[in-house]
């Protein structure tokens, strides 16, 4: 079983960053695919941004290029989401997950078999 918790989620003014953590237990964190998701209240959850395992792919989706930068530390077991140029639009509570099968569909958030609980990022305009 591996345990997913995020952290660094908060209230922030439009234009300002917020820099999320995620940390996954287990030994071979280093050969997950970790993703980054959001889900606003009234809408599904949908892909913000993914790292494939040791360094490799790193993706966004089309509204956050440019702005959020993800990155990992397999040292600490941790995952990262930069968030800068934040817009009220970016507001959703955001989660954390890990895929250690690494399928290719990492979009889909139904591929990924362990998710933290989420943590509330707030933009107020």
């Amino acid at each position: 079983q591996v345990q997913v918790v995020e952290s660094g989620g908060g209230l922030v003014q439009a234009g300002g960053s917020l820099r999320l953590s995620c940390t996954a237990s287990g030994r071979t964190f280093s050969e997950y695919q970790m993703g980054w998701f959001r889900q606003a209240p009234g809408k599904e959850r949908e892909f913000v941004a993914v790292s494939r395992w040791n360094g490799g792919l790193i993706d966004y989706a089309d509204g956050v290029k440019g702005r959020f930068t993800i990155s990992r530390d397999n040292a600490k077991n941790t995952a990262y989401l930069q968030m800068n140029s934040l817009k009220p639009e970016d507001t959703a509570v955001y989660f954390c997950a890990a895929d250690p099968r690494r399928s290719g569909s990492y979009r889909q958030p139904g591929v990924y078999d362990y998710w933290g609980q989420g943590t509330q990022v707030t933009v107020s305009s």
